[in-house]
Parts: C-alpha cells; sequence; structure tokens
C-alpha cells in the first residue's frame, strides 16, 4: 500500500496495490502492521456501511468528547467526493478541509483522524460506503457542521438542486457555533 499524508497533519490517502488478471483482481484492505508503520496505533472497533443514491449527501458529522472517532473509509461500489474539516483547536489548519475522490474501481482510501467532521457526497449512481472507526457510535454525542458553510468553502461537485439531504444534515450548524476539539 502507498500510505501519502495529506496538507493537513494526521489525514492520509492510501492506495491499495492491485493484483489483477482477466479474472478480476485482488488487493489487502487493511494491514495492521503497514498501516501502523505509517500512521499510527488505531483500534478499530466497528465496521459500518452504508448504500446511498446520486446526490445523497451525508454530513458533515463528529462526534464530541470521549465520544469522538477517527476513520478509515474506501468506496466498494462507485464513486463519491469524500470530505474532512479540521475541527481541532490546536490546528494551525483548523477549519480547513481536504476533498478527496474516492472510486471502487481504484480502491482509494482516506484516512481521518479525531477531530474531525465527516461527509460525503455520491457522484454515482449507486455508491457502498464503508468505513471502519476507532469508537462507537454515541448519537447523544453526534453534531453536524453545516455543509454548505461558506466559511468551509467546499466544492461539492453538484449542484445544489441535485443534493439530496437527511433534517438533520439539512439543520447542520456554522463552523462560527462549533465547539473545537
Amino acid at each position: 500500500m502507498e500510505f501519502i499524508e495529506q496538507y493537513i497533519k494526521g489525514v492520509w490517502v492510501i492506495k491499495p496495490k492491485r493484483f489483477g488478471d482477466a479474472r478480476g483482481y485482488f488487493c489487502e484492505t487493511f494491514k495492521k502492521e503497514e498501516f501502523e508503520a505509517h500512521v499510527g496505533q488505531v483500534n478499530f472497533v466497528q465496521d459500518n456501511e452504508s448504500l446511498s443514491s446520486r446526490g445523497v449527501l451525508r454530513g458533515l458529522h463528529f462526534q464530541q468528547g470521549e465520544w469522538s472517532q477517527a476513520k478509515l473509509v474506501r468506496v466498494s461500489q462507485g464513486r463519491v467526493l469524500d470530505v474532512a474539516v479540521d475541527l481541532r483547536g490546536d490546528s494551525p489548519t483548523f477549519g480547513k478541509h481536504i476533498a478527496v475522490e474516492l472510486d471502487a474501481m481504484e480502491g482509494t482510501q482516506f484516512f481521518i483522524p479525531r477531530g474531525f467532521a465527516h461527509g460525503f457526497v455520491v457522484l454515482s449512481e449507486v455508491a457502498q460506503f464503508q468505513y471502519k472507526v476507532d469508537n462507537v457510535y454515541a448519537p447523544h454525542s453526534e453534531v453536524t457542521l453545516r455543509f454548505d458553510d461558506p466559511e468551509l468553502g467546499i466544492d461539492w461537485p453538484l449542484p445544489a438542486s441535485e443534493l439530496l439531504l437527511s433534517e438533520k444534515d439539512k439543520r447542520g450548524i456554522a463552523l462560527k457555533n462549533i465547539k473545537p476539539f
């Protein structure tokens, strides 16, 4: 696997090595030793999966306090634009974001450490999204950052008229009202 640290410290793009022939391909999607040698020790405790149609925007979500989560995400079907926003109060990149296109055909993964809001929008007709987390889901600690906050400057590739959001995500709060980690 190739590990590429991004301009925001602690955020990584991970590209697996695929071995293919006429039958298809094989690749390792997670190898603890290799992951820890590059990223550091993370104790993943839960795997999650979602299936969404084109235009679905999920996020930008995060859990506060002791319920904060690091995530290793990938797309096993389709294509998404995945976004992580730095909410670490002591970070020189607080409020900045990284957007990475994840495509099942390439197998690229995205590691987002604790202290970030996370979300994605589906660019293909359907996308199956998988992620490992290092803490369980705690709905009482979840917060939604407003996906279209102008202060974030995220360039979502679909027009607003094509976006499908949950009621919770439509009520996201502005960055200026977020308590940093």
